[in-house]
């Protein structure tokens, strides 16, 4: 067993981590470590073996864990990661705090992040996908980040390092992202939060979104975000060439296409990530067939499968 580094933080062996995730499903991580504060992380990185893998994992919600589970240090920001400061025009983000208070947040003070209302998840991740909806992407608003490197090191990188792209970006392996800042437009704080009572309205009318699962399936294969205006194209939807399929509702165990949103798979209760993920690839299967077009995966997928 490798010996870790001291921290004042908390460290967990063998931490199960489905209670961790949007879809509740996957096996242990080996260990779970959730770091004190910046300083903690970056002691704790810069001792740790450089052999040891590390997974930064957000809240979860846009992640399958595999039955048999991560074998590396999962490390999950919390508290003192999830501070939120307005200075002027810049909202200043810790990489733990939600997408959905950030755009609250910044609304009250006039700045306008609204389009992260109705995104799932925590800034981090936001940042690492490069998060849009409604034509808007963390992209478009992102000024720099700090992060922490994989050897301890504290760094700040603009944003155009990141190469951020359709649900990617280009970040230091084993980097961990501690805070983000955004420079957002200026906006009337009433008419900020009405749009977002509005999205939020029509999120609630066409999403499943009191069921258990991790937001969009697959990227659209048109390559950007729905746009929620009335002439917005839906040929190259992911929900479109799905439903062509006709995948939605389909069910593998306890997993299933939403009757919903058929890009959205939900875990109706017992899946595992098995069930979840082999339904997923027999959705890209058939819909290759009925169209010609390879979806890929915007949910993230990571870890073993069990052995046997």
């Amino acid at each position: 067993m490798i010996k870790l580094p001291d921290t004042r933080g908390v460290l967990t062996p063998n931490r199960p981590l489905a209670d961790l995730t949007w879809l509740r499903v996957g096996g242990p991580a080996d260990w779970l470590y959730q770091p004190a504060d910046e300083a903690d992380l970056a002691a704790f990185l810069g001792d740790l073996d450089p052999s040891v893998p590390v997974f930064p994992m957000g809240v979860g919600s846009n992640l399958i864990v595999r039955d048999g589970g991560i074998r590396a240090v999962v490390i999950r920001l919390g508290r003192g990661f999830n501070g939120i400061s307005v200075e002027g025009e810049r909202v200043v983000a810790g990489a733990a705090a939600l997408d959905a208070h950030v755009a609250k947040r910044a609304a009250e003070a006039g700045l306008d992040l609204t389009f992260l209302r109705t995104i799932p998840g925590s800034i981090g991740g936001a940042v690492r996908m490069n998060a849009g909806c409604y034509g808007s992407y963390v992209a478009d608003v992102l000024e720099e980040v700090r992060v922490i490197t994989r050897d301890g090191r504290i760094e700040t990188l603009p944003a155009t390092a990141l190469n951020l792209r359709y649900r990617q970006s280009d970040l230091p392996e084993g980097a961990v992202i501690v805070s983000a800042t955004f420079r957002a437009p200026k906006g009337d704080p009433e008419a900020l939060e009405a749009r977002m009572a509005d999205q939020i309205a029509k999120r609630d009318a066409s999403q499943p979104t009191k069921e258990r699962s991790a937001g969009s399936t697959f990227r659209n294969p048109a390559g950007f975000s729905s746009t929620g205006k009335a002439n917005d194209s839906h040929e190259l939807k992911a929900w479109k060439v799905i439903d062509d399929a006709g995948m939605r509702g389909v069910r593998i165990g306890g997993a299933q296409m939403s009757p919903m949103h058929s890009n959205f798979m939900i875990n109706t209760g017992g899946a595992t990530a098995a069930d979840l993920e082999n339904l997923g690839e027999d959705v890209r299967k058939k819909v290759f067939q009925s169209s010609g077009i390879t979806l890929e995966w915007e949910i993230m997928r990571v870890g073993e499968y069990p052995q046997d």
